[in-house]
């Protein structure tokens, strides 16, 4: 098992003047970070995956679909591949950084609604241009792990069953699932549960408290969650992904309007604990 931090609570562009801020977190304790792609050419992420070589920190990425007109759902054969051409470009960062996969929605807009749930038609386009995406990224040595994310953001898929239902039904070795705490804290009957009966399609996890805080002082079942993930064999990043408001266009789009901890700090600091002490009980 390995312990990560998601970067976003404090940039979309990791760089050099981050560099005392990752000294820090590999001090704490942490094998690596999870590292945003929202801009940039692979050579700005391969310059990135050296200053992260250089400070022995390994490293996952994250990004989103952002706009319609790159919508793999859409009905336009036009948005459709842009979207495959910006996830290929993502898998071309990704590999370029030295990652060990990427995660994140990456089946639909974030925050773009149709007004109903998902069609098979809907399903159909997203295996068209996932079945393509997954060959590229499995030349690339790349595994994408497609996120289910909260029906607040997405309708593709907001549970886990939904989710591993469609990538098996893609059955493609390149497109896996994240098992997410806080998107499964919002959606599921029963978390822990979701988890356990979809494991073996579960290829990155994020340990994210139900306010996108500090893990461990929420009310996600942390107990049951390690000793869940640790009875399946996991053996793959535990990776926080929390959120604050020092990102103000990233607060807006996730909805954060107020401080969850008294210091960046304490979120790795902290969070670090909870994980660790959470693992080593389980």
């Amino acid at each position: 098992m390995k312990i990560g931090f998601c970067m976003l609570l404090w940039t979309t562009s990791l760089g050099e003047e981050h560099k005392s801020l990752l000294e820090d977190i590999k001090a704490t304790g942490y094998d690596g970070v999870e590292v945003p792609i929202f801009a940039g050419t692979p050579d700005d992420y391969a310059r990135t995956g050296a200053m992260l070589d250089a400070l022995d920190l390994g490293r996952t990425a994250i990004s989103v679909i952002p706009t319609p007109d790159m919508n793999i759902l859409s009905e336009d054969a036009a948005d459709r591949k842009r979207g495959e051409d910006y996830l290929k470009w993502l898998v071309d960062c990704a590999a370029a950084l030295g990652a060990e996969g990427i995660g994140g929605p990456l089946h639909q807009t974030l925050g773009h609604f149709s007004g109903e749930g998902p069609s098979e038609a809907e399903f159909e386009r997203a295996r068209e241009v996932h079945r393509i995406v997954g060959d590229h990224a499995a030349a690339n040595g790349q595994v994408i792990a497609l996120e289910a994310v909260n029906r607040f953001e997405t309708y593709f898929a907001n549970t886990m069953g939904d989710l591993c239902a469609y990538t098996r039904s893609l059955n493609h070795p390149a497109i896996k699932t994240m098992y997410d705490t806080f998107h499964a804290n919002l959606e599921e009957q029963d978390p822990v549960d979701a988890f356990a009966r979809n494991a073996g399609d579960v290829v990155h996890i994020h340990i994210s408290e139900n306010d996108r805080g500090v893990p461990g002082r929420g009310h996600v079942p942390w107990a049951e969650t390690f000793k869940a993930i640790k009875a399946s064999g996991y053996d793959r990043w535990l990776t926080i992904e929390a959120f604050g408001r020092g990102l103000p266009e990233l607060a807006a789009a996730t909805r954060v309007w107020r401080d969850f901890a008294e210091s960046p700090e304490a979120y790795y600091r902290d969070g670090y604990d909870c994980i660790r002490n959470g693992w080593d009980a389980a």
